[in-house]
């Protein structure tokens, strides 16, 4: 008995002791877990500066609107990429009696185009972040239930259910819980932020667009009136 309980003693209940003497699928899922967090952290950085510059761009069609058409020194790559896409269908030219409500709806279709590629392209990451949001609390739970396992067995072998003897075994499967939970609550926070920050931009970009196409069709806007753009 005495050498049992100096045996659980000796046990490294540290965290790094806890792992490496966690039994291997337990030591997999930690890994994984560990790998995914550290992954969604990095979108999160990267999405917070995405973010940053979308409210940039935003602002800036707002005031391109507020001006009634793009003047070609354009900063943002949104805006840039808006006005190419106007620039690109007012060169296939138009019949000689296209109205204006006509000339209209094909440049909003042609922005609104490219604006939906772009934000696309921003929005890379997010799905990740939401599978880590809804699949890491159960990936720690299999760890869980693996160390437990594994733990019950090694009572059973033992055959002594003293609290020194259970311990060690049940804390390294909690563990992997807790770095399920850790991975999954960031991700879940940062996906419904940037979720709701690209809805809100979308929104005041796709206004911005409207107003554009509006004002451009009503003055006319062909080739000759690129706005300084190629």
């Amino acid at each position: 008995m005495n050498e049992t309980i100096g045996n659980a003693a000796a046990h490294d209940l540290s965290i790094w002791g806890l792992v490496m003497n966690a039994d291997p699928v337990v030591q997999a899922v930690i890994a994984g877990l560990v790998l995914a967090s550290i992954v969604c952290w990095a979108i999160i950085f990267e999405k917070i500066l995405r973010m940053v510059g979308l409210g940039r761009d935003m602002r800036e069609l707002e005031a391109v609107a507020d001006q009634g058409g793009f003047n070609g020194k354009e900063r943002s790559k949104i805006a840039q990429a808006v006005n190419a896409a106007v620039v690109s269908e007012a060169r296939e030219g138009a019949a000689a009696d296209e109205d204006q409500n006509d000339m209209r709806m094909r440049f909003e279709r042609a922005m609104r185009g490219r604006l939906k590629r772009e934000l696309k392209r921003i929005e890379g990451g997010l799905p990740f972040l939401a599978t880590v949001g809804s699949a890491a609390p159960f990936i720690g739970l299999f760890g869980t239930v693996w160390g437990i396992m594994n733990s019950f067995t090694s009572i059973a072998r033992a055959k002594d259910t003293s609290l020194a003897v259970v311990a060690p075994g049940i804390a390294e499967a909690l563990f992997a819980t807790a770095l399920g939970l850790a991975a999954a609550i960031p991700a879940v926070i940062a996906y419904n932020q940037f979720a709701v920050m690209m809805g809100k931009r979308s929104e005041g970009m796709g206004a911005a667009i409207s107003v554009i196409a509006k004002k451009l069709a009503r003055s006319g806007f062909s080739q000759n009136k690129a706005g300084g753009a190629s």
